[in-house]
């Protein structure tokens, strides 16, 4: 049974729908990436889930619990959410931001405790920033910056992380250093991982399960074989698009692709 689920949400933005009478479980111990053009309301899901945002209708439940019901400190102690390109105040060390993940565990303004300390330590370690720990975090790489702000999601100690966009601006190197080490993090710490990510091809090699939305409802969901078709693709995204086996993965790869109606051909019929 999936740990955190959604039944029949439906979030606006005002007068504007966004998300109409949405249901997802999301595979527990898996990698979950979320797909779908922009505006189709992934980032808003993500943030429905987390408790971010509140549905006018529907729920979100963890653990079988609807959260909305949940203590806030509770729900951080269980799911860890890190929003699209974050900001740290100016100054604040790489050791600072990564302590303040230990907040859902902190009563009122307590000192960081031993236990508290450890988790900060192997946070840094494992996402192998330690060496940078007293560093500002405005003088480190974008890379090097996306993988602290991980480690502060880390040293929550939650099963669940959220990430929102984690490779956008990233170069292709520091974009594969992120996603290997998620998938580290869910292969040997069983973390549960949901991602939203633009590129469709790594969310074919990284993701167990993939969720493809289109105007705030989901289209297609299940594996890559599953869910990077031409037939999806072409629903989804209004592209026509030649899939094939990566032969290092052995997981479809988008090789190349046009807009089903593009410009060109729209100019070409009407000068026919």
């Amino acid at each position: 049974m999936s740990r955190l689920s959604a039944k029949n949400l439906k979030i606006a933005y005002g007068e504007t729908e966004i998300i109409r009478d949405l249901s997802v479980e999301i595979p527990d111990g898996k990698i979950t990436s979320i797909i779908g053009p922009n505006g189709c309301g992934k980032s808003t899901l993500l943030k429905t889930l987390s408790r971010i945002l509140f549905p006018h209708n529907g729920a979100v439940y963890l653990d079988g619990k609807e959260i909305a019901k949940e203590a806030t400190k509770k729900i951080a102690q269980k799911m860890a959410i890190l929003p699209q390109s974050p900001d740290a105040p100016e100054g604040l060390t790489v050791a600072e931001l990564v302590s303040y993940g230990r907040y859902p565990y902190q009563k009122g303004f307590g000192k960081l405790k031993a236990d508290d300390w450890k988790a900060i330590d192997w946070a840094l370690q494992v996402t192998g920033v330690d060496a940078f720990r007293n560093r500002p975090i405005d003088a480190l790489s974008g890379g090097q910056r996306q993988r602290v702000w991980i480690a502060m999601a880390l040293a929550q100690e939650t099963d669940i992380i959220l990430l929102d966009e984690p490779t956008t601006y990233l170069d292709l190197s520091h974009q594969l250093e992120v996603l290997e080490l998620l998938q580290y993090l869910n292969r040997v710490e069983h973390r549960t991982i949901v991602m939203v990510i633009h590129d469709l091809n790594q969310a074919a090699r990284f993701a167990h399960h993939i969720v493809a939305m289109k105007d705030g409802e989901i289209q297609k969901q299940g594996s890559a074989d599953d869910v990077m078709t031409c037939e999806v693709l072409r629903n989804v995204f209004n592209i026509d698009a030649e899939i094939v086996t990566d032969p290092r993965t052995r997981k479809p790869v988008c090789l190349c692709y046009d807009l089903v109606t593009s410009y060109n051909n729209a100019a070409d019929k009407i000068a026919q």
